[in-house]
């Protein structure tokens, strides 16, 4: 078994532990900068492929999602939203 898909089994024996499921609460308080980064690095993850043997592969579309509303939250409590969005147009352009 590679490195690769034992760490994803790992995770996925982590992820199945009772209790795992419920909601915590979290005061953070981190800089806007750091904010931006947080969401960027989440909706990354999220569109990164579905492979079997990585870690995202092991998580279900819902947890996906819920990472998804975290990332949206996070925004606009920092009244990031809007900067995050043109942010976004810019990296369109470019690849396109």
């Amino acid at each position: 078994m590679s490195a690769k898909n034992y760490a994803a089994k790992v995770f996925d024996t982590v992820l199945s532990i009772p209790g795992m499921s419920e909601p915590v609460k979290i005061d953070l308080k981190i800089s806007r900068k750091n904010v931006l980064l947080l969401c960027h690095f989440i909706d990354r993850g999220v569109l990164l492929e579905k492979d079997e043997g990585s870690l995202m592969g092991s998580i279900a579309e819902e947890e996906l999602a819920e990472l998804k509303n975290v990332s949206q939250e996070c925004l606009q409590k920092a009244g990031l939203v809007e900067l995050n969005q043109k942010l976004l147009s810019f990296i369109e352009d470019v690849k396109v």
